[in-house]
């Protein structure tokens, strides 16, 4: 069997990947100042889902699902950076992986503010 009638094999992608790309695509929106813990974390590991600094995902049917916990800087909109770090994880999900993104939640945990006096 030569090389172009060989069907390929299996790319399989381990959850950490997914937790990852989530993240750092997060981190590269700007507005967001930094990841959040993940509320409740350490308790449902044992559950379907996976989770990493700020990144909680689910996989079902090739489909994953993100919770991603931020703290946003001041002054932003948002309405506005939120739905950015939404469409930017989605393409990255299926730009990078080849799988669907289903909900990508965004939740903020926090504003960031400098200290008293600074800006």
């Amino acid at each position: 069997m030569s090389k172009e009638t060989r069907p390929p094999g299996i790319t399989t992608i381990a959850p950490d990947v997914l937790l990852s790309i989530a993240r750092l695509t997060a981190l590269k929106v700007d507005g967001v100042s930094r990841m959040s813990a993940v509320p409740g974390g350490v308790e449902r590991l044992w559950q379907r889902s996976h989770i990493e600094d700020g990144v909680r995902i689910n996989i079902e049917d090739k489909t994953v699902h993100a919770d991603v916990y931020v703290v946003m800087d001041k002054n932003i909109n948002i309405r506005e950076v939120s739905r950015n770090v939404q469409q930017a994880i989605a393409r990255a999900i299926e730009e990078m992986v080849g799988m669907e993104a289903g909900h990508i939640n965004i939740h903020i945990e926090d504003i960031h503010y400098d200290a008293e006096g600074q800006d």
